[in-house]
């Protein structure tokens, strides 16, 4: 546990790092060597000042997440934001020709996927209600088994061109078999496409060896890369060098080795920075790179892992004991991440603000998967920062004022 590397709200006990990581510490130092760099250097500041100037901004940034996320360095770059890379993937892997044309996603994930998916889907003259397939837990059921999805895509066959899923769901903090629904969409003949932005930094992943076709995540939950963060993106390496993809090109995705030249051909870099499109934003990206060595420090993801399970454990005994709760997430501990997700009865939207001023940080969510009157709370204890005797303290608080 790193705790005391980081800034943490005075007096509270800071469960929401699955909405916004905390800021390290370090990132006002690495913030103010861009900062320097520019006041000293202006413009020369691309191609001199420490680590080399700030041409190879983002590449500094690839052997840290090819860590985090099981990747190969070339196979992940920093660019743009979640959804916009999203977008631009899509373009690439989202191909729909002849009868192949459905995407499978789940049901109730997060907006910004479903406003993606729908628009792509308009955009190559489809209707969403023909070709967007969402798969949705059993009833009576908060999660959504594996073998169901498995069969869904199956039974799509030769219709499905994407497959788009979430690593965990935001909502159920349900962790998925990334693995089983790869080897299915692969079957099928479709792409498979992952959204990382509640997985990334929060469980171990295997993205190559997992064969996924591509993957994207923000940077600014787990990863502490700072409000609103240029996001993260994967692409699998059998793709590196695919001329026949089309894509939407930029010329920060174009080679860094001839890109002053100023061509109109379009060039573009090897690997995942082909899908760069504008200029590295190097002071929004400063402190992810304050970032990612905490966690080579703290061991890597497994020595993560193995400290949040023990958290995610503590706090899952601690809520079960409160009466009228409901745990949605999974009780098996390889089908959780960090969150739990718990339903609350009756309609609360008070509840968040409540348990802040009585100093527990959460985020709750009215029921968006079943309608019904009441809300989800969503606790995180990161185990880069969240304490045993934090996860007991933010039980009582609970108790106390759901009481």
């Amino acid at each position: 546990m790193l705790r005391d590397r980081f800034h943490l709200p005075p007096d509270k006990i800071y469960l929401c790092g699955n909405s916004l990581g905390p800021q390290p510490k370090a990132v006002a130092d690495q913030l103010d060597t861009e900062l320097s760099t520019w006041r000293e250097r202006a413009v020369e500041g691309w191609w001199g000042g420490p680590a080399g100037g700030w041409l190879g901004y983002s590449a500094r940034a690839r052997h840290g997440l090819a860590n985090i996320v099981g990747a190969h360095p070339e196979e992940v770059t920093v660019a743009n934001a979640l959804t916009v890379n999203l977008h631009l993937l899509m373009v690439s892997f989202f191909r729909p020709t002849g009868k192949r044309r459905k995407i499978i996603m789940e049901a109730g994930a997060f907006p910004s996927d479903q406003h993606a998916i729908i628009s792509q889907l308009k955009f190559h003259g489809l209707n969403p209600d023909d070709c967007l397939i969402e798969v949705a837990p059993r009833a009576g059921e908060w999660t959504i088994r594996t073998e169901d999805i498995v069969t869904q895509i199956e039974g799509v066959g030769e219709e499905l061109a994407l497959v788009l899923w979430s690593g965990i769901h935001y909502y159920t903090g349900q962790f998925f078999d990334i693995q089983a629904i790869a080897d299915a969409g692969a079957a099928a003949g479709a792409r498979v496409g992952i959204d990382l932005a509640h997985a990334a930094g929060n469980v171990p992943l295997h993205l190559h060896d997992w064969g996924v076709d591509f993957a994207v995540w923000c940077n600014y939950k787990y990863l502490n890369g700072g409000p609103g963060a240029p996001g993260g993106l994967f692409v699998h390496e059998r793709h590196a060098e695919d001329d026949s993809l089309p894509r939407f090109a930029g010329w920060w995705g174009h080679r860094q080795s001839d890109r002053f030249q100023m061509r109109r051909e379009f060039r573009p870099e090897r690997g995942a920075a082909g899908w760069e499109v504008s200029t590295v934003p190097v002071l929004g990206m400063a402190p992810l790179l304050a970032s990612l060595p905490l966690f080579a420090e703290a061991g890597g993801m497994s020595a993560l892992r193995k400290r949040s399970e023990l958290l995610t454990q503590q706090l899952y005994d601690g809520i079960a004991a409160i009466n009228g709760l409901t745990i949605l997430t999974p009780a098996d501990p390889q089908a959780r991440g960090a969150q739990l997700s718990v339903y609350v009865p009756g309609h609360r939207p008070d509840l968040e603000e409540q348990l802040s001023e009585a100093a527990l940080v959460v985020d709750y969510r009215e029921d968006n998967l079943r309608g019904s009157e009441g809300g989800v709370l969503r606790l995180a204890p990161a185990p880069l920062y969240a304490t045993e005797e934090e996860v007991i303290r933010a039980v009582r608080i609970l108790g106390d004022q759901l009481a």
